[in-house]
C-alpha cells in the first residue's frame, strides 16, 4: 500500500470537561462549610454578584423540587444549562435566586434587644438603653438605626483555658523571674491533656540554665491544679494524684509500674507483683479506675465545629415521611443586572466589555450549579429515605443493604454524581444525625431464601448480644456464629471478629477478665 498525504473529515463524539464544569462538579462534593467559603470568594471577587439576605427578598422561596433536575449528557454532574439568562434591564433590581427551602420565621429578624430579651433576672429594656450597648458601632452608623444587629457573643465570656489556671498559679508559686521564665516556657510544652512534651534537658539548653534547676521547678509545679498536670507519661500522672491523696504506698506503686498487666486484666501476674490478695487487688484497682488520666481536660480547649444536617427528614402523621433541604445550609446569592447595565453602557474599552461580560456569565454559572447542586441533593435524600423507610420507623436492625447503582438507577443518574452528592453530606432524622454515606452498607446473605441482611445491622446484633452476655457466660466468636445463623444470617466466624474488633469490643478472654474484675468489686 502506499503512502499518501490526504485530508480526511471525521465526526467523532468526546466529552469536553470545560473549566465550569469542572467546578460545578466539584461543587457537588462541597461540604456546607466548603461550599459557604467558596460562595464568599466568589462574591468578594465578582462585583455583579450579591449576596440575598431574607429580609430582601421578601420572604422564603420556594422550595426545590427533585423532579426538576437536570443532568449532563453523561448524567455525572450538574452542568451550566438553565432556562434563564442574565440579559440585562433598566430599572430591574436584580435576578434573586432563593435557594432556601421552607419556611423560615423573619419576624425577630428586625427586632431590637430588648424586644428579644423581655424583664427577667433584672435585665430589662431599660438596662439595654442606658448602657453601652444601645450605641455599639457609633462609628458606622447608629445601633438604634436598625441596620445591624448586635452580636450577642461578643460578650460572652472567654472559656478558661489549661493555660490560663497554670499560668495563674505560677504567678503566685515563684518570685524568682528565672524560675517564671522556666515555668513559662513548662506551660508551653504542656498539651490540652496537662502532659509535658518535650525534654527537659532541652530546655535547660535552650535558656542556658541547669538541668536540676528546671527538674527542681517543675517539681513544684506538679503540685499545681488539678492535679497530675505536667506529668511525662500516664504512670507518672497517676502517682502524682495518689501522691496528693496519701495512698502511694509500695503495694499501690506496684500496680502503677505494672500498668501493662492491668490493660490485659492479667490479675493473677498483677497480684504476685503487688504482693496483697483477692480482695486488697480489686479495691485498689477500683481506686485507680476513679483518678483521671487526662487531668487538663475539664478545663477550655479547642472548640470543636457542630455537625450541621443538609437535609432534614421528619415523620408525617400517615407514616411517610417529609424531606427538606436544610435552609441555613444553602447559600443564597443574586446577579445584580441593573448594575450590569449602568456600568455595560459607560464601558467602552474592549477589555473592560469582555471582563463585564465574563463576570456575568460567571456569576450566572454559579447561581445555576447551586441551584442544580440543591436540587441533585434533594432528589438523592428522597431516594435514600424511600429504599430505607423501614430504618427510620423501626431502627438499625432493619437497615436494608443498598449501594451507589440502586440509587443511581431509580433516579436516573450516574453512580459518580451519587458518590459525590453523599459525601461529606449529613442527614437528621428521627433516629438521629447520619451521613448520607451511612445508608449504604454491603450485604450478608440468609441462610434460608429469605432477604439479605445489612451488614450495619448484623453490627448492631453483635453488639446487643455482647452487652446483654451474664459474666458467667461470656459467649466466643463461635457462640455468636450460632445464634446468628439460628436467626437466619449466614456468615463466617473470621467476619463476626472483624466486625467486633470494628466496634472495639475485646475478645471473650478479655472481656472474661475484665467481667471478672466487675464481678468480683461488686461482692
Amino acid at each position: 500500500m502506499a503512502i499518501t498525504t490526504k485530508l480526511e473529515l471525521r465526526q467523532t463524539h468526546s466529552l469536553v470537561m470545560t473549566p465550569q464544569l469542572q467546578q460545578a462538579i466539584k461543587l457537588l462534593q462541597l461540604s456546607n462549610m466548603e461550599l459557604a467559603t467558596f460562595v464568599e470568594t466568589e462574591l468578594e471577587r465578582n462585583p455583579l454578584l450579591e449576596r440575598a439576605d431574607a429580609e430582601e427578598t421578601g420572604g422564603p422561596a420556594p422550595e426545590p423540587q427533585a423532579a426538576s433536575a437536570k443532568e449532563d449528557s453523561d448524567g455525572e454532574a450538574p452542568g451550566a444549562s438553565g432556562e434563564r439568562e442574565g440579559e440585562a434591564a433598566e430599572g430591574d433590581d436584580g435576578d434573586w435566586v432563593d435557594l432556601e427551602a421552607g419556611n423560615r420565621r423573619t419576624e425577630d429578624l428586625d427586632a431590637e434587644p430588648q424586644d428579644v430579651f423581655p424583664d427577667a433576672d433584672g435585665f430589662s429594656p431599660g438596662v439595654l438603653k442606658d448602657s453601652g450597648w444601645a450605641s455599639l458601632g457609633q462609628g458606622q452608623g447608629s445601633r438604634s438605626s436598625g441596620d445591624e444587629e448586635s452580636n450577642l457573643e461578643a460578650y460572652v465570656a472567654e472559656e478558661r483555658t489549661l493555660r490560663d489556671h497554670l499560668t495563674e498559679q505560677l504567678a503566685l508559686a515563684f518570685a524568682d523571674p528565672a524560675r517564671r521564665l522556666i515555668g513559662h516556657h513548662l506551660i508551653d510544652m504542656t498539651d490540652e491533656a496537662g502532659y509535658l512534651r518535650g525534654e527537659l534537658a532541652g530546655l535547660a539548653e535552650l535558656l542556658g540554665a541547669p538541668l536540676e534547676l528546671v527538674e527542681e521547678t517543675l517539681a513544684v509545679m506538679q503540685g499545681f491544679e488539678p492535679c497530675g498536670v505536667f506529668a511525662r507519661d500516664l504512670r507518672e500522672c497517676l502517682m502524682l494524684q495518689l501522691k496528693e491523696q496519701d495512698r502511694c504506698d509500695p503495694a499501690m506503686a506496684a500496680v502503677i509500674e505494672n500498668l501493662h498487666l492491668l490493660a490485659v486484666h492479667d490479675l493473677a501476674a498483677l497480684k504476685r507483683a503487688a504482693r496483697v490478695t483477692d480482695e486488697d487487688l480489686m479495691d485498689m484497682i477500683q481506686e485507680v479506675r476513679r483518678l483521671n488520666p487526662k487531668p487538663g481536660l475539664k478545663y477550655g480547649s479547642a472548640p470543636s465545629q457542630p455537625i450541621v444536617p443538609d437535609v432534614l427528614v421528619r415523620a408525617l402523621p400517615d407514616g411517610s415521611f417529609h424531606v427538606e433541604l436544610n435552609s441555613d445550609t444553602l447559600p443564597r446569592v443574586l446577579v445584580n443586572q441593573s448594575y450590569y447595565a449602568t456600568v455595560a453602557k459607560s464601558t467602552k474599552r474592549k477589555e473592560d466589555k469582555s471582563y463585564l461580560v465574563d463576570c456575568l456569565q460567571t456569576a450566572n454559572w454559579l447561581v445555576k450549579s447551586l441551584d442544580q447542586r440543591a436540587r441533585t441533593i434533594l432528589k438523592v435524600a428522597q431516594e435514600i429515605v424511600r429504599q430505607q423507610d423501614a430504618f427510620l420507623t423501626y431502627g438499625v436492625r432493619h437497615l436494608r443493604p443498598l449501594n451507589l447503582k440502586t440509587v443511581a438507577d431509580a433516579i436516573s443518574m450516574h453512580e459518580s454524581t451519587v458518590s459525590r452528592v453523599t459525601a461529606n453530606k449529613y442527614m437528621a432524622t428521627n433516629r438521629g444525625l447520619f451521613e448520607l454515606k451511612y445508608f449504604f452498607t454491603s450485604s450478608i446473605a440468609a441462610t434460608a431464601d429469605g432477604d439479605a441482611h445489612s451488614s450495619e445491622a448484623v453490627r448492631d446484633r453483635i453488639r446487643s448480644m455482647i452487652e446483654a452476655e451474664a459474666a458467667t457466660e461470656v459467649l466466643s466468636d463461635n457462640k455468636i456464629v450460632e445464634r446468628l445463623k439460628g436467626d437466619g444470617v449466614d456468615i463466617a466466624r473470621r467476619t463476626v471478629a472483624k466486625y467486633r474488633e470494628a466496634l472495639r469490643i475485646p475478645s471473650s478472654v478479655q472481656r472474661r477478665r475484665l467481667k471478672g474484675i466487675a464481678y468480683g468489686a461488686s461482692l
